[in-house]
């Protein structure tokens, strides 16, 4: 199994290349099942895109995929409605084509994904989306069987109990082929949903209201080709900038933009990290030192969830003390445990975190327990003294396209250890 090795205190300088967004170019793919041919550039080569190509294609979709240019093309039509277990499984995303399936087709069986490290993440919101719209929903030995009335779906006016992107996206592409107007209100907010939406716009959908928490969405009677590219992640630029920070360096994130972060910029610059826009991208430098700064995380604009681990990471070596308060998911803090062997004085209980920042922290060997602890192990490996070997790194696969070659291109000392 492959570990990264990493010997900390190296300063990191010069420029990133920020991927394609992966929670982006998930919610695409399934855009296809819709119509098509759908060509989508700027495509991260991850895990997860490669586990979403393979459940299209079972599907009965053809699927071209240029690693090397990251582009992305997917054709034909769906010829089963099935999403097996043994697919879904791997990745929660996967339950996105039940929406298109059922809205282009009438009908669908998507295997529950589950829960997964980090807490379950129901989809409850998605089933209720599509019931409103007019399906029979049952589920039966662990599938959920989606069927429209004969005319097909319905719009329909769905108000979400609770903000949740993958309901948004689900039922967002389920409404493109709906009879009549649907709209969604308290949908979600992040800039992924604008780019899907974006995407199934170029494919002839008509979609009103993006950026805001009210999308009014009118069925067309089908879609069409397209091309579209994949934003830059916000996520991707959230580590790297806190990599720079953590290290005292200044890096350029080529691609990024800074009004996607939402609070994750102000929450930065609050904590001594600079951050200024160019013509080609996001500059990151540490300021006058790191300091304490309390954060909750929250739906978009509100900080991310998926920057919560990075930032402990960063506040373990910054002066004073920070509060990280989660309420998105439960048991994402398990990266607390290998934080504290490398020296962090973090302690929690429930849902916050209380962290005191120390002067350094040590290398040592660490486990990675998801994608986004993964990736925080890394971080304060970049600026410990001494060797951290981050173990079962697989994770960091499912969300961050070469990782150590981006970070050791800026200066650090990192490599892969192939086991």
């Amino acid at each position: 199994m492959d570990r990264i090795r990493i010997r900390g205190g190296r300063r990191l300088s010069g420029t990133i290349p920020v991927s394609g967004a992966k929670n982006a170019v998930l919610a695409l793919m399934p855009a296809a099942l819709l119509g098509g041919p759908l060509t989508l550039t700027n495509v991260p080569h991850l895990a997860d895109t490669d586990t979403m190509a393979a459940l299209l294609a079972q599907l009965g979709l053809t699927v071209e995929h240029d690693k090397q240019k990251g582009s992305l093309t997917l054709s034909g039509e769906a010829t089963s409605l099935e999403a097996p277990y043994d697919i879904v499984r791997k990745m929660r995303a996967s339950v996105l084509v039940l929406g298109p399936l059922v809205a282009r087709h009438g009908t669908a069986r998507v295997s529950l994904p589950g829960g997964c490290a980090i807490g379950t993440r129901p989809v409850d919101l998605h089933l209720k989306g599509l019931e409103a719209m007019g399906a029979t929903i049952t589920l039966d030995s662990g599938y959920i069987e989606a069927k429209a009335a004969p005319g097909g779906l319905k719009g329909a006016r769905i108000i979400f109990p609770q903000v949740s992107v993958g309901a948004t996206e689900n039922l967002l592409m389920a409404a493109t082929l709906a009879d009549g107007e649907t709209e969604l209100v308290n949908a979600a907010r992040e800039p992924e949903i604008e780019d899907l939406a974006l995407c199934l716009m170029r494919m002839g959908a008509r979609i009103e209201g993006l950026c805001s928490d009210r999308l009014r969405i009118t069925g067309v009677p089908s879609l069409g080709a397209a091309n579209h590219r994949v934003l830059a992640d916000r996520i991707e630029a959230g580590t790297f900038a806190c990599a720079a920070a953590i290290t005292g360096g200044e890096v350029l994130l080529e691609g990024a933009r800074l009004d996607h972060l939402g609070s994750v910029a102000r929450i930065l610059r609050e904590a001594g990290v600079g951050l200024h826009e160019e013509h080609k991208g996001l500059r990151v430098t540490r300021l006058n030192g790191l300091h304490g700064v309390d954060v909750q995380t929250e739906p978009y604009p509100g900080f991310a969830t998926d920057m919560q681990a990075q930032f402990m990471s960063l506040m373990s070596v910054a002066e004073g003390a920070s509060m990280i308060t989660e309420t998105i998911f439960e048991n994402r803090f398990m990266h607390v445990p290998e934080l504290t062997r490398m020296g962090a004085r973090i302690n929690y209980h429930g849902s916050s975190a209380i962290v005191r920042g120390v002067p350094r922290l040590s290398g040592a060997p660490v486990m990675a327990t998801d994608l986004r602890a993964s990736v925080s192990l890394v971080l304060a490996g970049l600026a410990a003294e001494g060797e951290t070997m981050v173990n079962r790194v697989y994770h960091l696969d499912r969300g961050y396209e070469r990782l150590e070659e981006k970070l050791a291109g800026v200066g650090a000392d990192i490599e892969r250890v192939r086991g």
